[in-house]
């Protein structure tokens, strides 16, 4: 039996990177002025090259460098023996790696999912095809995604924390200015759903007392009418108590519930006082997760993200257990650029169904790192490529440049109550707080 041999990995390049964030709030304080990612380039010794983008910290970076030595020599189609050999280095991910926090630090599944995107990059290139073909093949042409609301402290990030640009029109404008209350909510979903034309809406809660949340909700149902789905996030930040009072009250208006409690058992809880659906991406976030998931009744949606649940195709792996287990499925975003988004859309097209639009930062982003710029939302959907592999393809000038960005601002992981303590002094993260 002829059995051929794909590209072998030649070189890995790591490139640490800082993009412009604006001062958004969220559960675990506030945005810094720059939101690290990592770019992963893997070249085959016939020279193709393939690319990814995962969320960065110095830790998840000196684990690429170290991956290296396994990685070398690797033919790129052999995944599964790719896995194993980091698995062997180091370890399986468990779900208390998790912590505490409202973002994923565990070390595998950011390693792996780099490896695994910008190897199927290269996959699509030497057979000529999409991403989403290699997936299983395109459900859909276009992905919708929602809009992602935050509150936030006037400006727009990067070098000043509070700069603005005077000149700056439209969401150009409106993402620089200040939105605590809810008629300043309001304005800025109505500047950004213009600008991307989304078709739902999503309000990044945790910060505030439960109350003036909600009231922010309402306002957006007002605003938007009922024809616009609506969801909020407050992050596990609730009593069960609190989500239940909260929750009934909001049942004729949301969607979906997003982590509205910590943890499996509460979450299950609330799931039986509400009529509202509850999504997760805080209580359910690993295979290991599911079997307590389904014996107790903890979510009716998980939130996946390829970077958190070891990649593209386990990610369809998961789809197929929702399916099974009468679970929607929808995905989960960071502050993330055009490389991670193309993997989300070639991911969000293969997907057998798509109840729920996608979540996705995109707008709050300025910076770019993809030739040709920033890539188009048209009725807050994005046009699945075409092109062989991701479709998208690093701008070296940009790469260069943000890269000068992350030596300079000093950053070396992501620590919003650190940021939060320079606005409000002894502020500190509370697990559960209202």
């Amino acid at each position: 039996m002829n059995h051929q041999k794909g590209p072998r990995i030649k070189e890995i390049h790591i490139t640490p990177i800082a993009i412009v964030d604006p001062p958004l709030l969220n559960a675990a304080g506030l945005h810094a002025p720059y939101a690290l990612r990592t770019i992963l380039e893997i070249v085959t010794d016939d020279h193709i090259s393939g690319i990814s983008e995962i969320p960065g910290t110095a830790d998840i970076d000196a684990a690429l460098e170290e991956a290296k030595q396994v990685l070398i020599g690797k033919d790129v189609f052999e995944l599964n023996d790719i896995r194993h050999c980091l698995e062997n280095r180091f370890g399986v991910d468990s779900t208390k790696d998790r912590g505490l926090a409202p973002w994923d630090q565990r070390k595998l599944v950011h390693i792996f999912s780099a490896v695994e995107v910008a190897c199927m990059d290269i996959m699509g290139k030497v057979m000529g095809r999409p991403v989403v073909d290699l997936l299983g093949g395109k459900m859909r042409d276009r992905v919708p995604f929602s809009a992602y609301l935050f509150y936030k402290y006037e400006g727009a990030g990067g070098k000043f924390e509070f700069n603005t640009d005077p000149a700056a029109t439209g969401w150009s404008l409106a993402r620089q200015k200040s939105a605590l209350t809810p008629s300043e909510i309001v304005a800025q979903a109505q500047a950004m759903c213009k600008e991307y034309g989304f078709q739902s809406i999503k309000l990044k809660g945790g910060v505030f007392e439960p109350r003036q949340e909600v009231d922010a909700i309402i306002a957006l149902r007002e605003a938007f009418g009922p024809n616009v789905p609506l969801r909020i996030d407050p992050n596990a930040l609730w009593e069960v108590e609190t989500a239940i009072k909260y929750g009934k009250e909001m049942e004729p208006i949301l969607e979906y519930l997003e982590d509205p409690v910590r943890g499996q058992e509460n979450m299950a809880t609330v799931r039986k006082a509400l009529k509202t659906p509850l999504a997760t991406n805080m209580c359910t976030t690993s295979f290991e997760d599911i079997p307590t998931s389904i014996s107790i009744g903890s979510e009716d949606i998980i939130l996946s993200d390829h970077h958190f649940w070891g990649g593209l195709r386990s990610s369809m792996n998961l789809a197929g257990l929702c399916k099974t287990f009468s679970r929607g499925l929808s995905m989960h975003s960071n502050s993330h650029l055009g490389i991670s988004l193309a993997a989300m859309v070639h991911l969000g097209a293969a997907l057998p169904t798509m109840p729920y639009a996608l979540d996705t930062h995109y707008p709050w982003q300025s910076d770019e790192v993809i030739v040709g710029g920033r890539i188009k939302f048209e009725e807050g959907s994005v046009a699945v490529p075409t092109e062989p592999g991701l479709g998208v393809e690093l701008d070296r000038v940009a790469l260069a440049k943000l890269h000068q960005n992350y030596i300079a601002c000093g950053l070396t992981k992501r620590n919003d109550e650190i940021e939060m303590q320079k606005v409000e002094p002894g502020w500190k993260f509370k697990p559960v707080r209202w």
